[in-house]
């Protein structure tokens, strides 16, 4: 007889992974143990294996949960209708918000993902590569002809902006929606119009 998954299950999957990010964030992924994961999620070794058999398992789902989510509720936003600059404008903002309460999430991505096997690095990067083509195509729109036909100052432009998202998440951890929403309006108009912009 096929054995029942327990009411609870996604609950539980949910608090592994969230508890896998803290460890991996705080630990490294190398360092990081089972017993350490199963201490910060306060359940049994034998319980977290009852869900993965192994860290590799955790560390992939736990960023395949996290980019998938993030690369759909971005490149999924409503643009259309709206000019070039305010679809810059909601994309930005969307970002930053979409980090606010992942930050060992997205810590980890940055270190996690080269752990993995190819395959599974290929997946996660696809949804990277989702999330800057969705920010470039926008760019391209706005960008003078000279940088759009220039694709790698437009992918520096692209990265560039990323990377001010980034910053903020690193050094301002805990932002809440109101400073969040500031900064992405001063990214925006950085991107779009420079110091004079500010």
């Amino acid at each position: 007889m096929a054995r029942t998954i327990a009411k609870d299950h996604d609950h539980k999957r949910e608090r592994i992974l969230k508890s896998a990010a803290r460890v991996f964030a705080r630990e490294g992924f190398d360092r990081a143990s089972m017993a350490q994961l199963a201490a910060e999620c306060g359940i049994s070794k034998a319980n977290i294996y009852h869900y993965y058999d192994s860290k590799d398992a955790i560390l992939f789902d736990m960023l395949e949960t996290y980019l998938r989510q993030l690369r759909d509720g971005i490149c999924g936003l409503e643009i259309d209708g709206l000019s070039a600059p305010d679809q810059l404008r909601m994309a930005v903002r969307e970002i930053l918000l979409a980090y606010q309460g992942v930050d060992d999430e997205h810590r980890v991505q940055s270190t996690g993902i080269s752990a993995l096997p190819d395959d599974q690095q290929k997946l996660l990067r696809g949804y990277q590569r989702d999330l800057v083509e969705f920010l470039s195509d926008i760019l391209s729109d706005i960008a003078p002809d000279k940088l759009r036909e220039n694709k790698a100052k437009l992918r520096a432009t692209t990265m560039s902006v990323f990377g001010m998202l980034n910053w903020f998440y690193m050094w301002n951890a805990g932002a809440d929606t109101k400073a969040r929403i500031e900064y992405a309006k001063l990214v925006s108009d950085l991107t779009l119009d420079g110091l004079k912009g500010l």
